[in-house]
């Protein structure tokens, strides 16, 4: 890998990023087949969470014990990242004790200056800025699903948040046809946008019809329309997203048997209806268990390039 930490898709090559998904696929098996693959034995995984998250914490700490190791829960009233103590030497310090660092953090130049920093991986759980770990569950679900990946229509509906930004970075190493689709004063990031588009490799498109943007989507991913931190908007963001809910109408006239994605937490009969949630077409729970395996893979190809 040429990069010694998981900060961002895009720090990896295409092949790089298909041997982490071929990976996943052989771990999600032992997993299933409940087979010892303990290669974390006698190694320890520091896990810490400015933001809280049910999902981030279970699929690591599962995933870390299953593979032999012990993994170490730091909440935000164990560690002030930026607050009590400098990054640079909160990531000094755990580095002497630990063998792979995962922060779940609110600021990006935390993260950056984590990895910086530290003598051991660090793996990015999610930014402000970006959530790569989630998008390689996303694509590796949606290859699950569809086999064939290349130039798939992936259309996500909502805001143009950190989500976006990772299926973004993807979009730089696997040619897809990405729409977001939210409304206007609500797109991604202009400058990785460009980045997108001139890197050539996927037809990258932002809409705010969406009518028109999912004809023909293979997949119809959103989010919830007031992330963590931005709650005291909720009621703005309420009638400004209030036309994109993907509900069964919007599924139903995308000319394609098309599957529906979410990241959970789900608000239901909020940005998506609980209908589409429970129906045959959903694959949220399959993209939520694949957290575990994909994030156990990229710990175990960050780990073998350390050694």
């Amino acid at each position: 890998m040429s990069n010694k930490h998981f900060l961002h898709i895009s720090d990896y090559s295409k092949e790089e990023l298909w041997d982490i998904l071929n990976l996943s696929k052989k771990v999600k098996a032992k997993f299933h087949n409940r087979e010892d693959h303990k290669v974390f034995h006698n190694r320890s995984l520091a896990m810490i969470f400015a933001k809280p998250s049910a999902r981030t914490r279970v699929s690591f700490e599962t995933g870390f014990e299953w593979m032999g190791g012990h993994a170490l829960f730091l909440g935000p009233n164990d560690i002030g990242i930026g607050k009590r103590e400098a990054i640079k030497d909160i990531s000094r310090v755990f580095s002497r004790y630990n063998d792979i660092v995962m922060a779940r953090l609110f600021d990006h130049d935390h993260i950056l200056e984590l990895a910086q920093h530290s003598s051991v991986p660090i793996v990015n759980g999610l930014t402000d800025y970006n959530h790569p770990c989630q998008i390689m569950a996303d694509i590796f679900t949606v290859w699950e699903h569809l086999t064939d990946i290349d130039n798939a229509k992936i259309v996500y509906m909502g805001d143009g948040n950190n989500i976006v930004h990772s299926w973004l970075h993807l979009s730089m190493r696997f040619p897809l046809d990405f729409v977001c689709c939210c409304p206007e004063g609500y797109e991604p990031d202009k400058d990785l946008v460009n980045q997108a588009l001139n890197s050539g490799v996927s037809k990258i498109t932002i809409s705010h019809d969406p009518v028109s943007a999912v004809k023909g989507a293979d997949v119809i991913y959103t989010d919830v329309w007031a992330s963590m931190g931005q709650k005291e908007e909720a009621e703005e963001r309420e009638k400004a997203f209030k036309n994109f809910q993907v509900n069964e109408n919007l599924m139903s006239i995308t000319g394609k048997d098309t599957l529906f994605m979410h990241c959970l937490p789900a608000e239901r009969n909020r940005e998506v209806t609980d209908g589409v949630m429970e129906s045959d077409n959903s694959i949220v729970f399959d993209q939520a268990e694949n957290r575990m395996h994909v994030q156990n893979a990229i710990m175990i190809m960050l780990s073998e390039k350390w050694k």
